[in-house]
């Protein structure tokens, strides 16, 4: 069982660059699934990431609608059915997604909030929604991993709203992507600095 200390740190400590916390209840269900202090560490970066992106796009791109309160919740919990399939920590694995999902419904989430848990790896998939791609494009990009067809998927969506050519969206985009990979080694130093057990 991880240590309720180390856990209370991966989700409280100020560390720099300054990583936000994750939003309500999410530290409560963390602590309450013993989650690893290393799953609440990664959630935090990738929240922030997610945090830091939907920041710009409304303030850059106010046409593009979308559910900011949606994006973050996905974001800070799009892993937690590694709470129940501890190996993909590590390891390769997708059993966490639907487990994520189905562990997120029976804590009484609605499904447009835990739905993020399966589908943040899915962003090909025909119905994936602009929440979608933002928070599978945090999850990408926290580390500075940069998935050029998801973003061209993120591009589309930003030119439809904006009226502009998909190269200029692109433009846009990628300087603030590239600046949230520029600073991807503060934060996997952050998860790194916790155990998976």
């Amino acid at each position: 069982m991880p240590s309720p200390d180390l856990l209370a740190h991966a989700l409280n400590t100020a560390v720099e660059p300054s990583l936000r916390p994750l939003p309500e209840p999410v530290p409560d269900l963390l602590t309450t699934l013993d989650a690893a202090p290393r799953l609440a560490a990664h959630l935090r970066a990738v929240h922030d990431a997610a945090y830091e992106l939907t920041t710009w796009i409304t303030a850059a791109c106010p046409a593009l609608k979308f559910d900011l309160e949606a994006v973050l919740f996905g974001a800070a919990t799009h892993d937690i059915g590694k709470v129940l399939h501890p190996a993909e920590l590590t390891g390769p694995g997708s059993a966490h997604e639907p487990a994520g999902r189905t562990l997120l419904l029976a804590h009484g989430f609605p499904p447009r909030l835990a739905r993020f848990a399966y589908t943040h790896a899915r962003w090909t998939d025909p119905t994936a929604t602009v929440e979608d791609l933002l928070v599978s494009t945090a999850d990408k990009v926290w580390k500075g991993k940069r998935v050029p067809d998801l973003e061209d998927l993120l591009t589309a969506r930003l030119a439809r709203a904006t009226g502009t050519e998909h190269w200029e969206a692109f433009l846009t985009l990628d300087d603030t992507l590239t600046t949230l990979a520029d600073s991807a080694e503060s934060r996997l130093s952050f998860q790194s600095a916790y155990p998976v057990t």
